[in-house]
């Protein structure tokens, strides 16, 4: 009789809810959404971390914050725990200045701009290698996780009239790129996989026909950022093709 009444009890008992796996989002504006009808932080629920999390069907912690530099995502990854299954970063343009840059690009002549410009990169090549490889070894004493890192997209096409010429327009794009091809690097060393978004925007940035870059706009902090378009078409389909 008692074993009876326990396999009733056992039937009538549901079945725990399956845990979602847990993603982390880490890194600066261009993880949270800055330039995508942004909240708290610059979060978006249209940034790429929201849309791949309700796709998969996981538990975002959405620790990405506008303005973040590499020492803010140290502190970011705090949020990693023992359940975390995937982390996700963005950074380095904030280190590099990517504010004050574009702030002198969109002021000052060419020459002005490429000063300014070789000056970030400069920093890139120099002092940003480091400071990445802190952040990967601070996320892999907290997890042994899949960890992939977004780059940035080339942010202007080539020709078309939007206010910047085109001598400023090859700089900054090509800023970009080192940026990429550093935060590549440091991927690769540390055994992530980086998500490289470039290919994916191009056609589409500021001064093109469809722009997935915001140009100048209010508020300015969106300005030069991805907007819905560069999250759901640019970001997300990157980030579903090289997450585990």
């Amino acid at each position: 009789m008692n074993l009876l009444a326990a396999l009733m009890v056992a039937a009538l008992t549901p079945a725990p809810t399956p845990v979602a796996p847990e993603y982390v989002a880490l890194g600066d504006s261009y993880a949270a959404g800055v330039g995508a009808n942004r909240e708290a932080c610059g979060r978006s629920t249209a940034a790429h971390p929201e849309l791949f999390a309700a796709r998969r069907g996981m538990t975002l912690v959405f620790a990405a914050c506008s303005g973040a530099t590499t020492a803010e995502v140290l502190a970011q990854t705090g949020r990693i725990t023992s359940e975390t299954s995937l982390v996700t970063v963005t950074v380095g343009g904030n280190d590099a200045g990517f504010a004050s840059v574009m702030v002198s690009c969109v002021l000052s002549t060419d020459a002005g701009c490429g000063n300014r410009v070789a000056t970030a990169e400069r920093f890139i090549r120099d002092e940003l290698p480091a400071r990445l490889a802190g952040v990967g070894a601070a996320v892999r004493e907290r997890t042994s996780a899949p960890v992939v890192v977004l780059g940035y997209p080339r942010l202007f096409e080539p020709t078309g009239w939007c206010g910047l010429s085109e001598a400023k327009r090859a700089a900054l794009n090509r800023a970009a790129d080192l940026l990429d091809e550093t935060a590549r690097a440091w991927a690769e060393d540390d055994g992530f996989v980086f998500g490289d978004v470039r290919e994916a925007f191009a056609g589409h940035g500021v001064c093109g026909r469809d722009p997935w870059v915001n140009n100048v706009s209010i508020p300015v902090g969106d300005s030069y950022h991805p907007n819905a378009a560069g999250h759901r078409d640019g970001y997300l389909p990157v980030l579903e093709r090289v997450a585990p």
